[in-house]
C-alpha cells in the first residue's frame, strides 16, 4: 500500500490546520533516509516525520518525540538545520493529483522549500531555495533519469505530466466505458481504474469495483462501466469536497490499510482522529526505544560475548577451589620421591610408587638430569606456586563476579537507552573494559545523558537513574543519608531515590517510586515485580563493582507493577 493523492491532500489539510505558522524548533536526523521536525504551533509541539524510504516513504506527524537515530548528523541535516531551524512555516501545499507534499518555510537565510516525495522506489526529500535544489537525500543524475536530473544547483521539475489519465472528477460514463473495452484482453477492471484515473488507487479502484457489485479480480471486458461509473462517483463526492473520513483497516494476519474514506473490502475499518494517526498506526511510528534497536545490536552482542567470557572464567575458578587433587598429586610426588630416593638408578625416567595402600599407584616423571632431591624439590616448588595461586582465587572469584554483574547492568542499560548518548556510555564502558572488538569507537557528540527527575502530585522529588553512570550520581551525588533509595530486587536496574524534605514518606509514593524502578530495569515487562526499598544511608558502594555497583541492608520488600515516569 502507498500514499495516494487523496491521502496525501487530506494530510495536507490537516497540516495546514496544526503546523501552518508554526516555528520550526529542531532538526532531528531520525534515520538514514528520514528527517524530523520539531514545530511549536497552536501553542503545542508538533512532530512531522519526513522520509525518503524506498520502501515505506511517509510524511505525517507523529505521536510521541522523535529521536536523533544517527550518531552523526546527514548532510542533509545539517543543510536542513542551516536553512529551517528557527524559521516559520508559511504554507504546504500539493501540485495536483501529485504524490508529493511542498512545505514553505520563511527562514533566516530566506524562503525554503522542503519537498517531500514519498513514492516507492523513487523516494526523495529535497531542500530548495529560489527552485535551486540545495540538495536531497537522494541524488538522480542524468545517466539515471534524462528527464529529471535531481542534483544540488539545477532547477527543481516536478515529474512528467500523467497525460494518458483524466480526472475522476470529471471523467463521464463514455469515457469510462471506453477505457474498459480499450484495456487488453484479459486485463482486470481495477488496472483499467487506476491506469486512466488521476488519483485512483488500487485500493480506491477495488472499493468501487464492490461498490457496484464486482470482485477485485473482475476483467475489463466482462463489467458494467455504467454500474462501475455510479459506485465510483458515490464513493468520491466526498473526496471532492474534501470531506475526509481518516480510518484503518486489519484483516490479520496479512492485511492491513490505512484510508480517508469508509473502506467496506477490508473488515474491522474504524475511524481513527487524524490522516497522521492512521499513518502512523500502519507504518509503526520510528519513536521510542526501539527506534535504536539497529544501532544497540553489535554492543547487545559485545555484552553477550563479555558474558559468556566472565561466566567460563567464574565455573574455571570455582573448580579450581573444590578440585585440589592436582595439587596434592604434585605434594605427594615430591614425597615418594624424598621416601624412595636412594633406590632409583641413574637416568631413571620415572618412579612408580603407592601414596596411599589403597590408591592406584602413582607414576612419577622424573628428569634424569637433576638429583632425585631436585627432582624432588621441583615438585615441592610447583606444589608451593600452586598453592599460593589457590590463596588469590576467592578474590579473583569475587572481583569476576563483580564484574559479571556490573556487565549484566551494562545489558540493562542498553535495553533501557533511548537515545544516542545512552547507547554511547554502554559502548564506551564496555570498552574500557577490554570487551569491545574491533576498531575503539569515538564518543558521541552531545553530552551526557541526565537522570530522570519526576515531581509527584504532592510535591515529593523522586530521581530514577537509567544506566551505571546515571545510578552512581543519583545514589550518591544527588541522594543523603535521610532519602529512600529504591531497586527492583536481584535483577540490574535502576536506582531510584525518593528525596526526604521533613515530611513523612506516604506509602503511595514509596509504590509508586517502585513502579518506576521496576519498569527502569530487567523487570519491565513483568505484570509485577518485587522491589525493595531502604535509607539511603544503609547503601554502600560494592568492592570491586563498577559505577553503579552497590550493596544495601535493613531493606523491606515491596510488590508493584512497573510504570513508565516522565520528567
Amino acid at each position: 500500500m502507498y500514499l495516494d493523492s487523496f491521502t496525501l491532500a487530506a494530510l495536507v489539510d490537516e497540516l495546514l490546520d496544526t503546523i501552518a505558522g508554526g516555528r520550526i524548533q529542531d532538526v532531528i536526523d531520525v534515520d538514514e533516509t528520514g528527517i524530523g521536525l520539531e514545530i511549536y504551533g497552536n501553542h503545542r509541539r508538533h512532530y512531522l516525520y519526513l522520509s525518503a524510504n524506498n520502501n515505506q516513504p511517509r510524511v505525517h506527524l507523529m505521536p510521541d518525540k522523535l529521536r536523533r537515530g544517527l550518531p552523526k548528523p546527514t548532510q542533509m541535516g545539517l543543510l536542513m538545520r542551516r536553512f529551517v531551524e528557527g524559521g516559520t512555516v508559511a504554507h504546504i501545499s500539493q501540485p495536483e493529483w501529485e504524490r508529493i507534499v511542498t512545505l514553505d518555510v520563511e527562514g533566516a537565510e530566506g524562503d525554503i522549500q522542503i519537498v517531500v516525495e514519498p513514492m516507492e522506489r523513487r523516494a526523495n526529500l529535497l531542500l530548495l531555495k529560489d527552485g535551486i535544489i540545495q540538495d536531497c537525500m537522494r541524488r538522480v543524475p542524468s545517466q539515471v533519469n534524462r528527464y529529471r536530473t535531481l542534483l544540488p544547483n539545477q532547477p527543481y521539475q516536478l515529474p512528467p505530466p500523467q497525460t494518458s489519465k483524466i480526472s475522476p472528477f470529471t471523467v463521464s460514463a463514455t469515457e469510462l466505458t471506453a477505457f474498459f473495452a480499450e484495456a487488453e484482453p484479459k486485463a482486470k477492471a481495477q488496472q483499467a481504474l487506476t491506469g486512466r484515473l488521476l488519483g485512483v488507487s488500487p485500493l480506491l479502484a477495488r472499493e468501487a469495483l464492490h461498490a457496484a457489485g464486482y470482485s477485485a479480480d473482475a476483467r475489463a471486458d466482462q463489467v458494467d462501466a455504467g454500474r462501475i461509473f455510479l459506485a465510483l462517483q458515490r464513493l468520491i463526492e466526498a473526496l471532492k469536497r474534501r470531506e475526509w473520513k481518516p480510518g484503518v483497516a486489519e484483516n490479520p494476519p496479512r492485511e492491513r490499510a490505512f484510508s480517508v474514506y469508509p473502506l467496506a473490502t477490508i473488515p474491522n475499518w474504524r475511524p481513527v482522529e487524524s490522516v497522521s494517526a492512521a499513518l502512523a498506526w500502519y507504518y509503526d511510528a520510528p519513536v521510542g526505544i526501539d527506534a535504536y534497536d539497529a544501532a544497540k545490536q553489535p554492543v547487545r552482542d559485545a555484552i553477550a560475548e563479555g558474558v559468556a567470557k566472565l561466566s567460563a572464567k567464574i565455573a574455571s575458578l570455582s573448580a579450581s577451589l573444590k578440585d585440589d587433587s592436582e595439587r596434592e598429586a604434585l605434594r605427594q610426588s615430591g614425597e615418594l620421591i624424598l621416601a624412595y630416593q636412594y633406590t632409583l638408578a641413574p637416568h631413571q625416567t620415572e618412579l612408580r610408587a603407592q601414596y596411599d595402600p589403597d590408591a592406584p599407584e602413582m607414576v612419577i616423571p622424573l628428569d634424569t638430569t637433576l638429583t632425585p632431591l631436585e627432582n624432588a624439590q621441583r615438585y615441592f616448588d610447583r606444589y608451593n606456586r600452586a598453592k599460593r595461586a589457590l590463596e588469590d582465587v576467592p578474590g579473583l572469584l569475587r572481583d569476576t563476579q563483580a564484574e559479571l554483574a556490573t556487565v549484566q547492568q551494562l545489558a540493562t542499560d542498553l535495553e533501557l537507552a533511548s537515545n544516542w548518548p545512552e547507547i554511547d556510555e554502554v559502548q564506551q564502558a564496555l570498552q574500557a573494559r577490554g570487551l569491545w572488538r574491533g576498531k575503539p569507537m569515538q564518543k558521541i557528540g552531545g553530552g551526557k545523558s541526565a537522570p530522570l527527575r519526576v515531581v509527584t502530585d504532592d510535591q515529593f522529588v523522586i530521581w530514577i537513574g537509567r544506566n551505571s553512570r546515571q545510578n552512581e550520581q543519583v545514589t550518591f551525588d544527588k541522594g543523603s543519608p535521610a532519602d529512600l533509595w529504591l531497586h527492583a530486587r536481584g535483577v540490574p536496574g535502576a536506582h531510584v531515590i525518593i528525596k526526604f524534605d521533613g515530611r513523612p514518606f506516604p506509602e503511595a509514593v514509596i509504590e509508586h517510586a517502585a513502579a518506576l524502578a521496576a519498569y527502569y530495569s530487567a523487570l519491565q515487562a513483568e505484570t509485577r515485580a518485587e522491589v525493595d526499598v531502604t535509607e539511603r544511608r544503609h547503601v554502600k558502594k560494592m568492592r570491586s563493582g563498577g559505577q553503579g555497583m552497590v550493596t544495601y541492608r535493613n531493606e523491606r520488600t515491596i510488590s508493584v507493577a512497573p510504570e513508565k515516569g516522565s520528567a
